[in-house]
């Protein structure tokens, strides 16, 4: 528990990005297994689309350690991914075009939530050296 406090303390933007992705990752995972087309999964997703964007946004402000990309890493082309089918996967919903949101929306939750994590704790990584210490 302290670990997390004083992570919210010296690193706010990763502790918003850490909190935005695991509700994201937990949200995320019901919205898919859950029943479609219901109040419920419509607030839901609402909900997820704003942790991503929440967890998409704070990323911005998380530096990589990699010289020559101004502060970037490549883990941030994943910040762009959701910034660009983010919107699109509301808009695909909102028109009715259910299978086209499904996939992106699918997408977002493998590649945003489950790959991005599976990289981040990665023994040696940040988040990673916080969970497994």
């Amino acid at each position: 528990m302290s670990a997390w406090i004083e992570l919210a303390t010296t690193r706010p933007e990763v502790f918003v990005h850490v909190v935005s992705m695991l509700g994201a990752t937990v949200l995320g995972g019901w919205l898919l297994v859950g029943r479609k087309g219901r109040a419920a999964h419509r607030v839901g997703g609402w909900a997820w689309v704003g942790l991503m964007a929440t967890a998409a946004i704070s990323s911005l402000f998380i530096r990589s350690t990699m010289p020559g990309l101004g502060g970037f890493g490549p883990i941030h082309l994943l910040t762009l991914m959701v910034m660009l089918q983010l919107p699109l996967g509301v808009f695909l919903a909102r028109s009715h075009r259910i299978e086209r949101h499904r996939r992106v929306m699918r997408g977002l939750y493998l590649g945003g939530c489950l790959a991005a994590g599976a990289f981040t704790l990665l023994p040696g990584r940040f988040l990673g050296q916080m969970l497994w210490a």
